[in-house]
């Protein structure tokens, strides 16, 4: 681990050496803190990144630009190891545009080699003895200045990487796992944020339970979540701690549309009815106004059936994935996940290189368990 005391970076010349330190080193640990929990658009409010000697805890809301640390992140050269990356990557590359090559999960490591526990906490016990304290993971991150009790937690985050990643990745040599997990990984460093793509859906699709309200609820949903969303935008509040979704979907199906009924209905706070209740009666009742031509309806997408003998490859492949997996003492999903299998139950691949024509598959899947699907595909037919 390292045992150096933190850098806090706050300015473009600590920053400068910060760099020269990370792109001379193989392997740098890298994690982050943000503010979703806070404020409408969640950003990163720090950066932690470690070396064997060094650790630097990076604050992008001090300084001018980043530009610095795209190098390091792009350089293929240098082992970037995260530990749970999924949204790392998205989020690094949202704000900052950093690439990442050469990325190492340490949590996924942890899956492949079967561990029943992979967060940080429980694998930093397993292997080093150490009590993580994570009393500070729901803060806001975004306040300044930061106290130095929670600098200190977020660099505790990234001290022991490079020493677990050096760990991992002997134990999964030795289990002959090491190319899956880093084929996994350079899947990982591509993911991405969603963009605005789907900005143009009603609000009512982000929200649990809403296709299975009737066309005036719906409308009626859409129209409390199109002020929810106004609201949490002028306060720079998440939207969920303006009103929850559990309570739009009860106003939609109850409808008060008086001040008196919506008090009566005891769906959201005192408080809540008297910051919000106008607007919210409001939005009601233009949604029991507007007439039926204009509802909504929830899209709906229709399944096709599989034919008997899909379902039956469908449970050959699982049968098959269970026992293998008992006895690699996996996760079955991390050998192939339920998407991955009816893809090839309904393709009915029957060679190597038909199966290898599923797109859904990674090469390392293929090559090691490739010839016993496509024999449990030509017994079942």
């Amino acid at each position: 681990m390292v045992t150096e005391p933190h850098i806090y970076i706050t300015t473009p010349e600590q920053l400068e050496k910060a760099v020269e330190a990370l792109s001379r080193a193989p392997i740098v640990a890298v994690d982050l803190e943000a503010d979703s929990m806070y404020h409408f658009t969640e950003k990163v409010c720090l950066i932690q990144m470690a070396t064997d000697k060094s650790c630097f805890i990076i604050d992008p809301l001090a300084l001018p630009e980043l530009a610095g640390l795209k190098s390091v992140f792009a350089d293929p050269a240098i082992v970037k190891i995260f530990h749970g990356a999924d949204y790392d990557v998205r989020s690094l590359y949202r704000d900052f545009g950093f690439p990442i090559e050469n990325l190492f999960d340490t949590e996924l490591a942890c899956r492949f080699l079967g561990y029943s526990h992979s967060s940080l906490e429980a694998v930093l016990k397993k292997h080093f003895d150490v009590d993580l304290d994570k009393k500070y993971q729901k803060k806001d991150w975004s306040i300044r200045p930061l106290p130095e009790a929670m600098i200190a937690y977020a660099a505790d985050d990234v001290r022991y990487l490079v020493d677990l990643y050096r760990e991992l990745t002997a134990a999964l040599e030795t289990k002959a796992r090491l190319d899956w997990a880093l084929e996994t990984c350079k899947d990982i460093s591509q993911v991405r944020a969603e963009d605005d793509a789907d900005a143009d859906r009603p609000l009512f699709m982000r929200i649990k339970g809403a296709g299975r309200l009737d066309a005036r609820s719906l409308a009626t949903l859409e129209k409390l979540a199109l002020f929810r969303q106004q609201t949490a935008r002028k306060k720079d509040r998440p939207p969920y701690k303006i009103i929850s979704n559990n309570a739009l979907l009860a106003l939609a199906q109850k409808k008060p549309n008086t001040i008196a009924h919506l008090h009566g209905s005891g769906i959201l706070s005192k408080k809540q009815c008297n910051m919000y209740g106008n607007a919210i009666v409001d939005a009601i009742s233009g949604a029991l106004q507007l007439p039926a031509a204009e509802l909504p309806s929830y899209p709906k997408t229709t399944k096709q059936p599989s034919s008997p003998v899909v379902n039956r490859r469908v449970s050959a492949l699982k049968k098959w994935r269970d026992h293998k997996a008992a006895q690699l003492e996996m996760d079955p999903a991390m050998l192939i996940n339920n998407t991955a299998i009816k893809k090839i139950a309904k393709q009915e691949p029957k060679t190597l290189i038909a199966l290898k024509s599923v797109a859904v598959l990674k090469d390392w899947q293929v090559e090691t368990f490739g010839e016993q699907w496509v024999e449990t595909i030509l017994k079942t037919g």
